[in-house]
């Protein structure tokens, strides 16, 4: 498995929706826990504003691939509770 650094791309493997997440969405790694057992990972809106900053385990996010297509999920968050 590759090695996540540093300011490098992530996606979700999994859905978060307590955080309003999916599975695929992008963030970045900003900081390492103990060579990569976790990560702090930030998501952000197209707007720029902050949308989560969490603490994620390795099986939680994989590095991005070059197959990797960026695509808008909110049309498959029907069932994820509005926010407050």
């Amino acid at each position: 498995m590759s090695t996540i650094k540093e300011l490098d791309a992530v996606a979700l493997t999994c859905d978060l929706p307590e955080h309003r997440l999916a599975r695929g969405d992008v963030g970045t790694a900003v900081l390492v826990h103990g060579n990569g057992v976790a990560f702090e990972v930030e998501f952000v809106g197209y707007d720029g504003h902050t949308v989560a900053l969490l603490t994620l385990e390795r099986d939680q996010v994989r590095p991005l691939q070059t197959n990797d297509i960026p695509m808008p999920v909110n049309w498959l968050r029907r069932d994820f509770p509005a926010k407050i």
